[in-house]
């Protein structure tokens, strides 16, 4: 009797060894990550979304044990990168720092692009979203977007705006403003914001729709004056500026946004882990105060919400791109 406890205690004892032994050296696959993880940004070095990547990448490689590396890629108006992104394994080893312009606005202008958004990207989730402002050369004898609207109607082709190329972001919250406020305005394309900020400033052009980060100094400093933001809701940067929904054009809602995308395929047990993994950091206080400087609002969704709100942008700029008949070659 005594042997027969014994010999099953012994038994039970091997099992349990015999199961720490299997656990300790089980396949690692399921363990996410386990090598430096490859981040793309298809923008230049010290732009906005750059900053925004950097800003989350030492906090995920913290987290994660593994150098989460910022892979700048710009070119072709940051096609360049997306394509790159889309050919790349899908094992959650390569991200892709999705910009709005490049992942919804691109595929309406562009005839033909080196990937397809809903194809060949996975959404993860979306980081932030920060409006735009309308700005004026202070010589333009208008305060608001009422009188601005008014003296393109009366001066058709008068009113002249820039913007940093052809079918930029810019661009098309242009034209959007254009065909909701039924006035011909001229359109100014230059080769990045830079010049189109000295053209706004000497006169050159009237108007402009920049970002915030890039307006705010020259604002401050009196060199331009912003007639309204872009986005639904009044920005945290200029509480006291009206939208140009507020202003008159009832619906019009444009912001740049920013978020994290991966090669499609990628399992999903995978990418619920970044998921959650991203939106940990993104509300870790330190990055959001990186982030206040971009003027925007914190988003952090679910896959499918982010999955949603694209499906979405990519019918309205395509119907703006549409109707402008705006198209890049």
């Amino acid at each position: 009797m005594h042997y027969q406890i014994r010999k099953t205690r012994d038994f039970q004892v091997l099992l349990v060894l015999g199961l720490m032994f299997c656990t300790a050296h089980a396949p690692a696959q399921d363990v996410f990550p386990q090598k430096p993880v490859r981040w793309i940004a298809p923008v230049l070095a010290g732009g906005a979304g750059d900053l925004i990547a950097r800003a989350m990448a030492p906090k995920l490689t913290e987290l994660w044990g593994q150098p989460v590396i910022v892979d700048n890629r710009p070119g072709s108006g940051g096609t360049l990168g997306m394509g790159v992104a889309s050919r790349m394994p899908a094992d959650g080893y390569t991200l892709m720092l999705g910009v709005s312009s490049f992942v919804v606005i691109a595929p309406g202008v562009y005839p033909k692009l080196p990937y397809d958004t809903q194809r060949d990207f996975a959404p993860i989730t979306q980081i932030l979203s920060a409006p735009m402002v309308l700005l004026a050369n202070n010589a333009l004898p208008v305060r608001t977007v009422a009188d601005l609207i008014a003296l393109a109607k009366a001066k058709p082709d008068m009113v002249s705006y820039g913007s940093p190329g052809n079918g930029s972001a810019a661009h098309l919250a242009s034209e959007l403003f254009r065909h909701m406020s039924g006035t011909r305005l001229l359109h100014v394309p230059y080769r990045g914001a830079p010049p189109a900020y000295a053209d706004l400033i000497s006169g050159q052009i009237t108007i402009y729709v920049g970002t915030v980060p890039a307006a705010l100094p020259l604002v401050r400093a009196g060199r331009i004056k912003p007639l309204a933001t872009t986005s639904a809701m009044r920005s945290r940067v200029f509480p006291d500026l009206p939208t140009v929904s507020d202003s008159g054009l009832k619906g019009y809602d444009v912001s740049t946004w920013y978020g994290v995308l991966a090669p499609v395929g990628v399992p999903a047990t995978i990418l619920t882990k970044l998921n959650a993994d991203m939106v940990r950091v993104i509300r870790l206080p330190e990055v959001q105060e990186r982030f206040a400087a971009e003027g925007g609002d914190i988003v952090a969704n679910k896959p499918d919400d982010f999955a949603a709100f694209i499906a979405r942008e990519l019918v309205k700029w395509a119907k703006v791109a549409k109707a402008a008949g705006v198209k890049v070659d």
